[in-house]
């Protein structure tokens, strides 16, 4: 061998690499296919997705370890977010419904519980979870970099994203994915806005509030959190909001006041000192009054203990110092109304209004525009999660929950962990040319799927209204798609790869009742089938259509609905065990609004059935045709001869569902209530 041939090689190799570090660092700036930005649990979620792939990305943090958020926040340090261990299970699809704070991967261990067993569990948990997930996936995750400029570069070819960081270093990638969360405190101006104390600074020690008056601003769980963790030492407590309290286990939205934070709802309502009022927080002030300090007798300044009254703004004489707060009796509420409910002083007034998205570190060339929902507080992004007017930017986790505010739980954890994975699938169909997963399924199989799906996944249990499946109908199968954003139907081939064939498509959603009820009232449940459209807790629902909704149906759909209106819609009554497995209470309506959207008898046969039906009909049953008659007929034993004879299987049987039949039905189909079920159990 040529002795200078292994130097040769040695020197090839080196340059090779040299070479591949300088396309990624050229002119000090370092390119990625995707920058992640924030490595809370959004973040972390996509990232795990984007190395699955095989993807170059890079994950970037401003603080030194992920879910840095949830070192400081909560303030009182118990997570509202459940952790339930134990639901008698070992399906780990089901228990996801139940378990809101892991993570999606292929490590089945790889679960929240493994750092806390506390059902409510304490905020120091989080990052350990996260840490954890980060160390075992080995996610790129670069620390220390705070990015404080974003901008769009469009070239002649495509349009890319540079973040320049605290030290002016450069970040240069094809996708930009904003996982940065909400962590600016939500201010609102008002006079006397100053000498109001905020969420993310007052003193989380009860003792510090010892026999004070506190008026609270906000009614969220930040604000009833603060409240429940001072009850026993402040005096009396307050809560200001323009709009009354609305509670989650009412509204079905997570975000809403929990159960685990309402004490004060107890003492107000018992007539202990605290209590609820209502006042758009513009129309306020917060005011001293001017004669708060005198003079002792000796000449001394008598300083007294600052004081705070709730005013109303009109109440107060105009000024040119916007926030000056120091005000005359005649400019207090008492003065005018000698029962006005907060005329008494308070020691504090805190503000706890919840967060905001921080728009200020994006150039005009790549900001998303403010949300027409949440006071604009979040961005605005579309029903596939990509910021409006900023192609190849992606909003997620709490940031993207503009699409369900108030509605869903994409503003959570539990929620956001699917619609991280829904973004990925589009991300891969568009950037690489991989299709959605789908599953192909048999037109027979597709009950038992349906079934299978409303009876253990997560997902759309998790973002109801939001997820859903997507069955593609196709004769004799079809194809099963996962998880998929149902908004944007309308793009459902552009972001999927998948088409939509004449014979038309299923959504499959769940979705809580629209109807105004009492959630603790006798009749607050419906268990008759007949009547599942009536179902007010969360219950699955299938939409057919035969081509797919445009854009225009989707803005014009009726009010409330996740959907336009379908050709045919299906809801399976609500069920106290959320598995839907009754016979005849759901896989038997089941089978027939399946069975009148592909226009092909779904029941189940035995196999004795089967060979009775292919003697008496031309066209089997299409059970029969997908299952038994591909399994080479019969084999020929005077065993199972004798087992026909004794089960009576005569040709001479008359074919049931002939009289009154719908006419797109074969004329072997039962009609409705005469045909047996197959009574599927699955082993969930």
């Amino acid at each position: 061998m040529d002795p200078s041939l292994p130097c040769f090689i040695l020197l090839t190799l080196l340059g090779s690499v040299v070479s591949s570090f300088d396309d990624r660092h050229r002119n000090g700036t370092r390119h990625y296919g995707y920058c992640v930005l924030g490595a809370g649990p959004s973040g972390l979620q996509v990232g795990y997705f984007l190395s699955k792939a095989k993807r170059d990305y890079i994950i970037l943090e401003r603080n030194s370890g992920p879910g840095s958020f949830f070192n400081k926040y909560p303030r009182h340090r118990k997570l509202i977010s459940i952790n339930k261990m134990h639901t008698g299970r070992q399906n780990r699809e089901f228990n996801l419904r139940h378990d809101w704070n892991s993570l999606l991967s292929d490590k089945p261990e790889l679960l929240f519980k493994r750092v806390s067993s506390e059902f409510y569990p304490p905020a120091d948990a989080f990052p350990v979870y996260l840490s954890m997930f980060v160390k075992e996936l080995g996610l790129k995750v670069q620390y220390g970099v705070d990015i404080g400029r974003i901008r769009a570069v469009q070239s002649s070819t495509r349009r890319s994203y540079i973040l320049t960081d605290q030290h002016k270093s450069d970040y240069s990638c094809s996708i930009l994915l904003v996982a940065t969360g909400l962590w600016v405190p939500h201010k609102v101006e008002f006079v006397g806005s100053d000498l109001v104390e905020g969420y993310e600074s007052i003193s989380t020690n009860p003792e510090d509030y010892k026999d004070q008056a506190v008026l609270i601003l906000g009614k969220g769980n930040s604000a009833f959190e603060t409240a429940q963790s001072i009850l026993g030492s402040a005096s009396r407590v307050h809560m200001l909001s323009s709009s009354p309290v609305r509670l989650a286990w009412q509204t079905h939205y997570v975000g809403d006041l929990r159960a685990v934070n309402n004490e004060l709802l107890d003492t107000y309502q018992l007539k202990s000192l605290d209590g609820l009022v209502e006042a758009r927080l513009e129309k306020i002030a917060i005011a001293q009054r001017k004669e708060q300090s005198g003079r002792r007798s000796g000449g001394k300044k008598n300083e007294k203990k600052r004081q705070l009254y709730l005013t109303l703004k009109k109440y107060v004489h105009s000024r040119e110092v916007k926030n000056s707060s120091d005000v005359t009796g005649e400019e207090l509420p008492g003065h005018h109304i000698d029962n006005f409910p907060t005329r008494k002083p308070y020691d504090r007034v805190i503000r706890c209004l919840g967060f905001r998205f921080n728009f200020s570190i994006f150039d005009s060339s790549a900001c998303p525009p403010n949300s027409e929902n949440a006071k604009g507080r979040l961005p605005g992004v579309t029903a596939w999660y990509e910021g409006k007017n900023t192609p190849g930017l992606f909003v997620l986790g709490t940031a993207a929950h503009s699409r369900d505010y108030r509605s869903s739980a994409g503003g959570f954890v539990h929620g956001f962990r699917y619609t991280a994975r829904a973004v990925h699938r589009v991300l891969e169909h568009r950037y690489h040319s991989n299709e959605w997963p789908s599953t192909q399924l048999l037109t027979t199989q597709l009950q038992s799927w349906i079934l299978k799906r409303v009876g253990e996944a997560s997902g759309p249990y998790q973002m109801f209204e939001v997820l859903g499946d997507v069955v593609l109908l196709r004769g004799s199968h079809g194809e099963y798609l996962e998880e998929f954003p149902i908004q944007a139907l309308p793009q459902f081939s552009s972001l999927s790869g998948h088409e939509v064939s004449s014979h038309g498509l299923i959504v499959v959603i769940m979705q809580y009742g629209k109807k105004k009820i009492d959630y603790l009232g006798r009749s607050r449940a419906e268990t008759d089938w007949t009547k599942a459209w009536q179902s007010n807790f969360l219950h699955p629902v299938l939409y057919y259509y035969d081509t797919l909704p445009t854009e225009e149906e989707m803005k014009l759909r009726p009010p409330g609905w996740p959907l336009p209106r379908p050709k045919a819609v299906h809801h399976m009554v609500e069920d106290f065990l959320t598995e839907w497995d009754g016979p005849i209470s759901h896989i038997q309506p089941l089978r027939r609004f399946l069975e009148r959207c592909v226009h092909t008898d779904l029941r189940a046969f035995y196999a004795e059935s089967c060979f009775r039906l292919s003697l008496t009909h031309r066209k089997p049953p299409l059970y029969c045709q997908q299952g038994y008659l591909k399994q080479q007929g019969i084999p020929h034993n005077s065993r199972l001869r004798q087992h026909v004879h004794d089960a009576r299987l005569v040709p001479a049987e008359r074919d049931a569902g002939t009289s009154g039949a719908d006419p797109t039905f074969p004329n072997y189909l039962a009609p409705a209530g005469a045909s047996m079920s197959s009574g599927l159990k699955l082993d969930l």
